[in-house]
């Protein structure tokens, strides 16, 4: 695991055991530092207390401070999940001086104790996860020792350090850029800004500012690099236009030859090689590495995945794409789509896919939005049926498609109405996919 010189002695108060929690306790304890910790789920905490019961009572105190904050901690660690704005523990921390942060920073303040090693960041609305998967991909190719971390893949301090000259790549929400001050970024990406998580910010301009942080933490002479495709992301670029060779940008009307990488086809994947190739150039790496990496790119699971091709019918499940800025470039990226869309609804409109409907041969609507995207979809595309559960959806089109279309699971939608998580709502497409006669 990572760990730190400056954390021992230190008391540190833990809120939430998941992946990113549990190894958060570790890392601490396993540097010497003193740690209160809590979550609602007992099971979490009887996961600590197996590893790390022999110091119960000693450095380890799992005791409930949900509602309380010691003003003499040294630090109050929380997931990316706990919403500032309004979570009385986090406003009780502030006003005790407390500074709130999450395993991000903990990682930038453990750096100085690692071999010399670099970081890249990258954040946006859409695409991060597949543009930080991509990168580590070109830079795993090009045999540079590497880790894939934050938002994506195992917690960050849960992993072995890299050997000097290694990369970390971190995909960074809004909410984890939030619980940093001190990540230096030798590469820093943002790829988009769409609404998305008002709720926990003030109106979108919060959220946009948030982004922007992720360039204001790094050191004269690094690299930002910024798509600037959409207006407020263009407005950040601006504001860095100063930093003259330092700073790459990715228009959206940039052409790019695609046809050699099948799993990053249509136009926002364009985006995301055009951005994972600045950060490769940027790391020194040379083009015949870059381009092989490229190629022998897999899209991740629930990201513009093919899943199977049946009687010349394409299945690929987007389930990933939860709200309609993330559905719209899945839907330019085929000529003949059957769409399955809906779920748990972010807004009241599917405006951001207009440009595209013209891809779309059928639609059938799914869960809490069906109704209501029915009614968006009946004059728009030449067929839409409200199919209520994914499962009819996909036999329905399936029996509809004809060889060369494609069926699109990109609901547009959370998935908390019927399904766990996004990553269960795919699973459930792959197995009715499975189950086709």
């Amino acid at each position: 695991m990572i760990v730190a010189s400056d954390w021992a002695g230190k008391t540190f108060a833990v809120l939430g055991l998941a992946r990113s929690g549990a190894a958060t306790v570790s890392a601490l304890l396993a540097s010497g530092a003193d740690v209160l910790a809590w979550d609602d789920d007992a099971a979490r905490r009887e996961a600590v207390f197996a590893q790390w019961g022999h110091l119960s009572g000693e450095r380890l105190f799992i005791d409930d401070f949900s509602d309380w904050i010691d003003p003499e901690i040294d630090a109050l660690i929380v997931s990316p999940g706990v919403p500032l704005n309004i979570h009385p523990l986090a406003a009780a921390a502030r006003a005790a001086g407390v500074p709130v942060i999450g395993d991000i920073e903990l990682f930038a303040q453990a750096r100085k104790d690692l071999p010399p090693h670099k970081v890249v960041g990258i954040t946006g609305t859409n695409g991060k996860s597949t543009t930080t998967a991509l990168v580590h991909h070109i830079l795993k190719t090009a045999g540079v020792p590497t880790l894939m971390g934050g938002n994506i893949g195992l917690p960050i301090l849960g992993q072995e350090p890299l050997p000097r000259g290694g990369v970390y790549v971190l995909e960074l929400s809004s909410y984890q850029i939030d619980l940093t001050s001190s990540l230096d970024c030798d590469v820093a990406v943002l790829l988009n800004i769409t609404p998305d998580h008002l709720d926990r910010y003030d109106g979108f301009a919060g959220y946009a500012a948030s982004k922007a942080r992720l360039f204001a933490m790094q050191s004269a002479g690094h690299v930002a690099v910024v798509g600037t495709g959409d207006e407020a992301s263009a407005n950040i670029a601006q504001g860095l236009a100063g930093r003259t060779d330092d700073l790459v940008t990715i228009a959206p009307d940039m052409v790019i030859d695609q046809r050699r990488w099948p799993a990053l086809q249509g136009p926002h994947n364009a985006q995301n090689a055009q951005a994972a190739i600045a950060v490769a150039r940027a790391l020194g790496i040379d083009a015949a590495a870059i381009e092989a990496g490229l190629a022998s790119y897999a899209s991740l699971p629930h990201r513009m995945q093919h899943v199977a091709t049946r009687h010349g019918v394409a299945f690929v499940n987007d389930s990933k794409a939860t709200n309609p800025e993330s559905t719209a470039p899945a839907l330019a990226a085929f000529p003949r789509v059957h769409w399955i869309v809906g779920g748990k609804r972010k807004g009241d409109d599917l405006d951001a896919c207009a440009a595209h409907l013209d891809h779309v041969v059928a639609a059938y609507t799914i869960g809490e939005a069906a109704p209501l995207f029915f009614d968006l979809l009946k004059d728009k595309v030449p067929v839409v049926e409200q199919s209520g559960t994914l499962e009819a959806a996909v036999a329905h089109a399936a029996a509809a498609a004809r060889p060369g279309d494609t069926v699109l699971l990109s609901p547009a939608c959370a998935s908390f109405d019927q399904f766990r998580d996004y990553e269960g709502r795919g699973d459930a497409f792959r197995a009715a996919v499975e189950a086709l006669a």
